[in-house]
């Protein structure tokens, strides 16, 4: 039996993203939670190295590489770290919900050190037809 899928389903949950994200984050460990994602690494589990504000420009819909559709989250250059740490992770936020919308490891680990800069280079999220 053959599966479709109409864009316009895959999009709904790009656009969720696109529509709430309110800021990203780059953590040292994966994120499990809003809490963590969001508050600067050094107390309990929390994982924040360094915060940058998004909007929905940020953010820009399209096919997919392979099939599907994806979202394409922007770069952002010279974010400024709050926290000494190395950043594996980025995470999507919804700061006026509270929620951890997406997490994904970042290309390579960065060394970051307080009151420095870092480069968040452009990644995708992407969901592919059914097969």
């Amino acid at each position: 039996m053959g599966k479709k899928v109409d864009d316009s389903v895959l999009d709904g949950a790009l656009n969720e993203i696109k529509s709430n994200c309110d800021r990203m984050t780059l953590c040292e460990g994966e994120p499990a939670t809003f809490a963590e994602a969001n508050t600067d690494k050094g107390t309990g589990t929390n994982k924040k190295l360094a915060d940058v504000i998004m909007a929905a420009g940020d953010f820009t819909i399209a096919n997919g590489d392979t099939s599907g559709r994806k979202v394409t989250v922007g770069a952002k250059s010279a974010v400024d770290v709050d926290v000494t740490g190395t950043g594996d992770h980025v995470a999507l936020l919804d700061t006026v919900g509270s929620r951890l919308l997406y997490v994904t490891t970042t290309s390579a680990a960065v060394n970051v050190d307080a009151a420095g800069t870092v480069d968040i280079q452009t990644w995708d999220i992407e969901i592919a037809d059914p097969s």
